[in-house]
């Protein structure tokens, strides 16, 4: 059986925040901690932090990714200084990972990746998985885990981020830290089942772009012309603009079917893109020819109305069961960078005060990342520019 703990802290000497994190979600015994599962932002060493916490916790699994801010039991930050921590107790857990993960080869890499967690635990019911955030086919990554296990293993987790400049993100599994590493995390404790769900409250606007030449998750051109050069001209910017430009005001919408867009609350899905090279644009999914693109904006009445909607709509599944741990992720464009504080503040408050217990947050680890993972009407997602939460309960 697994027990969840957490801990987040805002120090920016590496050794002492896994510290503090570590006494916050632990207090002082890390003997019987068996996974320790990291979100840093980027003003940390990985390398000190994988080797601190191995000091601290010699037998214990350590995972981590960076993020653009991070949110905790103890609230949200977005400095350089940021991190969080959910820490797990139990043996009901398996971890694989793997180096090297793009575009190109995302189905392969997590192919790989699952059936070396359906050897070690052919009961998972839900897996934990967090990949480089920059030139990843996510929708593969998807379709990869369920050619292994199906559709009834929930995959939840994010892509792991920068301070949004598009450069590079970073992975650590136990004392190795990679730039375009994955990992997953397969949890079979059969006492715990999983709510997922995201919203975003953007809507399309204009006319689509057309994809007139693509090679999967690459888009070459858009409208017949260089695709990098018609979207920042779209978005009223030069060619020179960075992805860190166009990130906030860039999402671009997919249609939904109807069945979809009714239970999504939205008529599209958005899709962000995090890097580019001359005009060829790394989008976050494949992407094929004929895909219509919308630019879009963000509506603040939607957000707060959709983000009140999803928790209802969790709090109701897991009615009469014991919330142990919420995960969540958020786009990093969702923090600071579309809000000023108060209102990034009064939207992370509620989102966690529905599930507060007697008065306490549970268990909370969430990151400010480039995409998320939930489902969507059954079925394992990926999304951008939401905010996507995945409570765990004991049934």
């Amino acid at each position: 059986m697994l027990d969840f703990f957490s801990g987040s802290t805002r120090i920016g000497n590496t050794e002492r925040a896994v510290e503090e994190c570590m006494e916050i979600a632990l207090g002082s015994n890390y003997n019987d901690v068996d996974l320790l599962i990291f979100h840093t932002s980027i003003g940390h060493s990985f390398e000190t932090l994988v080797k601190k916490a191995g000091r601290l916790a010699p037998g214990a699994k350590i995972l981590a990714a960076s993020c653009c801010g991070i949110v905790g039991r103890e609230g949200v930050s977005e400095s350089m200084k940021d991190m969080a921590l959910m820490a797990i107790k139990g043996s009901d857990f398996a971890i694989s990972h793997t180096d090297g993960i793009y575009g190109s080869n995302s189905f392969e890499k997590c192919y790989k990746m699952a059936l070396e967690l359906k050897v070690k635990a052919p009961d998972i019911n839900m897996i934990y998985f967090m990949a480089s955030g920059i030139d990843i086919a996510n929708d593969r990554c998807i379709a990869a885990i369920e050619a292994v296990f199906g559709n009834n293993v929930t995959v939840f987790g994010a892509t792991s981020s920068d301070n949004m400049k598009g450069e590079k993100s970073y992975q650590a599994v136990q004392h190795q830290v990679f730039e375009h590493g994955a990992f997953m995390v397969g949890f079979f404790d059969q006492t715990l089942s999983i709510s997922t769900q995201a919203t975003h409250g953007f809507l399309a606007i204009g006319e689509p772009m057309i994809v007139t030449k693509s090679s999967g998750n690459i888009i070459e051109e858009l409208n017949s012309k260089p695709a990098w050069a018609e979207f920042t001209e779209r978005l009223g910017l030069s060619e020179e603009a960075t992805c860190g430009d166009t990130i906030p005001i860039g999402a671009l919408a997919e249609k939904l079917t109807d069945e979809k867009a009714k239970v999504y609350g939205n008529k599209h899905i958005l899709r962000v893109v995090t890097s580019h090279e001359g005009n060829k644009m790394h989008y976050a999914t494949d992407c094929p020819v004929g895909t219509e693109l919308w630019l879009t904006v963000r509506d603040e009445e939607r957000i707060f109305s959709e983000m009140d909607n999803l928790t209802r709509c969790i709090a109701n599944e897991c009615s009469g069961k014991k919330i142990v741990a919420i995960f969540h992720a958020d786009c990093l464009a969702r923090g600071r960078f579309l809000f000023n504080r108060v209102l990034k503040e009064e939207l992370v408050s509620r989102m966690q005060n529905p599930f507060f217990v007697n008065g306490e947050c549970p268990p909370w680890l969430g990151m400010y990342g480039f995409g998320e993972f939930a489902r969507l009407g059954g079925d394992n997602t990926f999304h951008n520019y939401t905010t996507a939460l995945y409570v765990i309960n004991r049934n």
